[in-house]
């Protein structure tokens, strides 16, 4: 594609730098609107300035991305609904032995997570989780919140479903799920050991927990039981600034009858025998129920990860198990779709836009035509230099839109040496705009999630600062990069 109109041009460069500067920094002073509202202002731009038309806007949109984004949601806040949070507390801790044995199990749990209900989902749900699970052993956030976010990361690449990026890839190569898996999975797993190591060696003093009575002032006041962490309940995300009231809705699942019985509230008839008699009949009725709806959220899940094993459209799929899951809940689901993040939903609709737009311009082609002799991936050196262009480009554009600029053309160059090397290609792509998410703290959203979270964080707060996350960030990237390219196989 060649080089469209100068004026194109400019003004397709113009509302791109607009949805860029926005959506790294959604709160700059002369504009702080936000990364939704930025991502809608850009594709705006782009129409305005006629790059594309109103049709040609529409027509970016993927909706089987926002499907399947939507679908996964919505079955994760079932699954939290159903008490995923207790098993996971207990699974954290069992026979734990020590911040370091805690740190371990953080990252691989995070990971496999990531890999079933993407990273962001992952983040969303477990950032406060992971603050009050180390204040819970009286240990610092920042190496667990480090590991949430990298390991995350990581581990969304090996299945098409991890990550947004990853969403993309599978729809536009039609590369079947097990294929994905099985291409991806053991850089994965090397990736998600080397980032372990790494986080071991940086913070491997700071894991042990002071002496009773001796923390530091910074961890100070707030002591977290083990019920408040089996009891944890999650936030939506929010692309810009929370909701006061997100903290005040109660989990459907838990009704006031079942929580009262759980806390011992006493009844107006407890002291007679039909009052005892009529508590624990409550007891026992609602206890059947919560089981009824708890063993049936994870038999949904498992159908749906197994129906997309089998290959079946993933975004119908996910869609149908959260409509299975709303249906056999059988009460009004405004309080569980409340919790989905339809401002991600927005900022991806924009997102889609403005990189069409951009696209348009022929600026991406000019890029990678200039790239292309040394990029391909035939030898190791191509393979190298694509790595390195798909790690700066994903830090400075972010990953999905770099795989949307860039996915068709890597994929071509590849088809051109030998057919055989255009899944592969994509598969490179795939684990490596993943794994550069944790170059910087602004190479993902999932790590936008887990600072932003953490930060505001109503009791345990903490704020992850960008060089505080590139001192870990850069040298984990970089090897676990290298290390995972030779193991991906297409």
């Amino acid at each position: 594609m060649v080089l469209a109109s100068i004026s194109t041009v400019v003004l397709g460069s113009i509302a791109f730098t607009i949805f860029w500067m926005l959506a790294v920094f959604p709160a700059v002073p002369f504009l702080p609107i936000g990364r939704t509202a930025g991502s809608l202002l850009g594709g705006m731009l782009m129409i305005v300035f006629q790059v594309i038309s109103p049709d040609q806007a529409y027509a970016s949109i993927d909706l089987p991305i926002l499907g399947l984004l939507f679908g996964t949601m919505v079955v994760s806040i079932y699954l939290e609904r159903a008490q995923m949070f207790k098993y996971l507390g207990r699974l954290l801790s069992w026979k734990s032995r020590g911040g370091r044995d805690l740190l371990c199990r953080v990252c691989i749990i995070s990971a496999l997570a990531s890999a079933l209900f993407t990273n962001d989902t992952t983040c969303i749900v477990l950032t406060e989780f992971v603050l009050k699970l180390a204040r819970q052993h009286r240990l610092p956030a920042k190496p667990f919140l480090l590991a949430l976010a990298s390991s995350s990361n990581i581990g969304s690449s090996a299945t098409p479903i991890g990550n947004p990026q990853n969403l993309v890839i599978a729809v536009q190569s039609k590369i079947s799920f097990i294929k994905f898996f099985v291409g991806v999975v053991p850089a994965m797993l090397v990736g998600v050991v080397i980032n372990i190591v790494f986080l071991l060696c940086m913070f491997w003093n700071q894991l042990t927990p002071p002496p009773e009575g001796d923390e530091p002032e910074k961890q100070s006041e707030t002591t977290v039981t083990e019920i408040e962490v089996e009891t944890h309940t999650f936030s939506p995300a929010r692309m810009s600034h929370p909701s006061p009231l997100q903290h005040l809705q109660p989990s459907p699942l838990r009704t006031p009858a079942a929580n009262d019985v759980e806390r011992n509230v006493p009844c107006p008839n407890a002291g007679t025998k039909r009052g005892c008699s009529d508590v624990s009949h409550i007891k026992m009725c609602l206890t059947k129920k919560e089981l009824f709806l708890k063993s049936f959220v994870y038999i949904v899940t498992a159908g749906m990860l197994a129906a997309l094993l089998m290959g079946l459209n993933m975004s119908w799929t996910a869609i149908s198990a959260a409509l299975i899951l709303v249906i056999i809940d059988f009460k009004d689901a405004g309080p569980c779709l409340d919790k989905v993040s339809y401002s991600l939903l927005v900022f991806f609709c924009g997102m889609f836009i403005t990189v069409d737009g951009f696209n348009r311009t022929g600026i991406p082609s000019e890029f990678w035509d200039f790239m292309e002799p040394y990029s391909r991936i035939n030898h190791a050196s191509g393979v190298a230099v694509l790595s390195m262009v798909i790690l700066l480009l994903s830090n400075l554009a972010s990953n999905v839109p770099t795989v949307l600029l860039l996915g068709a053309q890597v994929a071509k160059s590849a088809a051109a040496v030998s057919p055989s090397y255009e899944s592969r290609a994509w598969l490179i792509l795939a684990f490596v705009s993943t794994v550069a998410g944790n170059l910087s703290l602004l190479g993902s959203a999932a790590n936008l999630i887990v600072c932003e979270q953490a930060r505001r964080s109503e009791t345990h707060g903490y704020d992850l600062t960008f060089w505080a996350h590139i001192v870990f960030g850069l040298p984990s990237t970089l090897v676990v990069t290298a290390a995972g390219l030779p193991l991906i196989k297409g």
